[in-house]
């Protein structure tokens, strides 16, 4: 049994990776911030050990000297989920919350002598396309399509420099389980996803080569978990967590269409398009929403996972139009989207 101090431990990674530690028998203090619930992505309570509140923001993740002290000479590991995932932030918050939240979480580590496993993303790539390996060098700070994938790569820098037994574990788009498609919140990427749906924003701005990289929560978790259970052999290395194929995002467009109740958005090449000739409320939610994913939608990294997999022997499944079909049951039959109406 490992005592892992895992932050971030409400959000929807950081729960669903405490739950599996603490079924894999391991001690699990878990760091929060305003919400104090640990749960994993079935909604059931995490029997963690102790509950901190914290902020990441502020030295000594605002915590009195004793409990910080104590926090760090009590585990053997840190894995920090802990970030902010928007898109709408200024450069000073991403740099509070990804930057200066990362340096002092290390500074706990250090204190204690425990190793880290850090959560950062895959998309510190950039606006690179094509073959992506997980030891290639992170790209130049003006190279990120906004200021979260920027933050992050700064954050990676800050890990890489601390002197800690680290690993970095790199999530790609993370979306429901592979199986089933179930998500515990509806954050991020969904709100843009309901919104095409209901046809609300009709036309979107992408690549026509341009790929998805959607990866199920259950793998994200699971290949955290089993980096943090391998730190030794995982020492110094960084691991892509994604799918084995990315979804192009014509079929994006198509799964979405496959549904009587549904639009399926027109796809519009982003070197043509312009958000000022569409009707004005269509423009406000593709300032306020779309605009800001649609990035994603015009690219095209192939991520290998290569080091991941010989460490773990773990492997996600494709992100096809099939697993598109199970996210979208699992969101009708939670409520999120709405069901087709009745004959």
């Amino acid at each position: 049994m490992n005592r892992i101090l895992v932050t971030g431990a409400a959000g929807l990674i950081g729960g669903e990776v405490c739950a599996r530690l603490v079924a894999a028998g391991h001690r699990v203090t878990a760091l929060v911030h305003r919400n104090p619930l640990v749960c994993g992505n079935d909604g059931w309570d995490v029997p963690v050990s102790e509950t901190v509140g914290c902020d990441i923001r502020q030295e000594m993740l605002g915590l009195d000297g004793e409990t910080f002290a104590r926090l760090a000479r009590e585990h053997d590991l840190v894995i920090h989920c802990a970030a902010t995932i928007r898109f709408d932030l200024s450069d000073v918050e991403y740099e509070a919350v990804n930057t200066r939240g990362t340096a002092n979480v290390i500074a706990l580590a250090k204190a204690g002598g425990a190793g880290l496993l850090h959560v950062s993303t895959a998309y510190v790539c950039g606006t690179r396309d094509g073959p992506i390996g997980e030891e290639d060098p992170l790209p130049a700070s003006d190279a990120f399509a906004n200021g979260y994938e920027a933050s992050k790569a700064a954050g990676e820098r800050l890990v890489r420099e601390s002197g800690l037994n680290f690993a970095i574990a790199r999530p790609a788009i993370v979306l429901g389980e592979y199986e089933n498609g179930r998500i515990r919140g509806f954050d991020a990427l969904y709100a843009a996803f309901r919104l095409m749906a209901e046809g609300r924003i009709r036309t979107i701005p992408v690549r026509e080569d341009g790929t998805l990289n959607f990866v199920p929560i259950d793998h994200v978790a699971g290949g955290i978990v089993a980096i943090a259970q391998q730190m030794g052999a995982a020492s110094g290395g960084t691991f892509h967590l994604v799918a084995a194929q990315p979804l192009p995002v014509h079929e994006f467009a198509a799964a979405i269409g496959g549904y009587e109740q549904f639009h399926a958005p027109d796809l519009a090449r982003h070197d043509r398009f312009d958000a000022s000739v569409l009707p004005a409320m269509e423009r406000r939610l593709h300032r306020r929403v779309a605009g800001l994913y649609a990035g994603y939608f015009q690219r095209d990294p192939r991520f290998d996972d290569g080091r991941f997999r010989a460490l773990t022997g773990i492997e996600s499944g494709p992100a096809d139009r099939a697993y598109m079909q199970r996210l979208i049951d699992f969101c009708i039959a939670d409520g999120f989207l709405p069901a087709a109406p009745a004959d």
